[in-house]
């Protein structure tokens, strides 16, 4: 198996670490194509087994899946560079380019009668850890074609196949939620501060908190809500914390963030 990561920017060179990190795939069988040389040789300190250049279309030849890791003005461009080098459909094209629809990425790679099996998909920053919660739907994919995409992603975390209609959804959920989450962390860090904690304890005790928290929901499969009652004793400190943060708006907040990252 070998994969070729096309755009080695935050999500493209999270990507290889990631999977450098796997079981998926060996190092050596990685290749990542970056028009500037820089990141590239940022990559190779880190794991000098990947293998980097700055042509695309030497990059996809000899690849069983090629992952589209740049941004969406220039996709384009790379798809015409790089179509007449492809081998459909036995290669396999995994899209993270955001807001590009599959019907899009079809009729970019699609080949008189050849059509590529597609995949989109939708990953957050903690892939690069392999902790990644990824989104994905595919396009004129055989069976085989699935399982061996959701091996890839579910080794660099979690993934959930979805209609593509929840794309956008999904990422609000699980890209942009990780800004999201980093901001309540942030806040709580800072009320520690002010209730005594020096800065790194504080920043700790968070951060403990709350892989405890989502460990614990993964762990048992509860409700949030479930988990939340049994810490909510009648009349105490926790449910007046609650109140207190329900009071400013802290559900609605985060609804209303979501709803407008859709």
């Amino acid at each position: 198996m070998k994969i070729t990561i096309i755009g080695c920017g935050n999500m493209g060179g999270a990507i290889a670490r990631g999977l450098a990190k796997s079981n998926f795939v060996a190092p050596a069988d990685i290749t990542v194509s970056n028009r500037g040389k820089e990141k590239l040789d940022l990559l190779k300190t880190y794991n000098p087994e990947v293998h980097t250049t700055t042509d695309n279309k030497a990059a996809v030849k000899d690849a069983d899946i090629i992952v589209l890791a740049v941004k969406p003005w220039v996709l384009e461009s790379v798809a015409i560079d790089i179509r007449n080098e492809l081998d459909l459909p036995r290669q396999i094209i995994v899209s993270i380019v955001a807001g590009v629809t599959i019907e899009r990425l079809a009729s970019l790679f699609t080949s008189g009668d050849s059509i590529p099996a597609i995949f989109r998909a939708m990953p957050n920053t903690a892939i690069a850890i392999r902790q990644s919660m990824t989104l994905f739907t595919p396009y004129n994919a055989v069976p085989e074609q699935v399982d061996c995409i959701r091996a890839m992603l579910d080794s660099l975390g979690k993934s959930l196949l979805v209609d593509e209609s929840l794309m956008e959804a999904g990422t609000a959920l699980c890209s942009c939620g990780t800004a999201f989450a980093m901001r309540y962390m942030r806040a709580a860090v800072e009320g520690g501060v002010e209730m005594g904690f020096y800065p790194k304890d504080a920043q700790l005790v968070v951060e403990q908190t709350v892989k405890g928290a989502a460990e614990l929901l993964l762990a048992t499969g509860n409700h949030p809500e479930v988990e939340i009652d049994r810490v909510t004793t009648p009349g105490g400190i926790t449910i007046k914390g609650l109140n207190e943060m329900e009071a400013a708006g802290f559900s609605t907040a985060v609804i209303r963030g979501l709803k407008a990252s859709k």
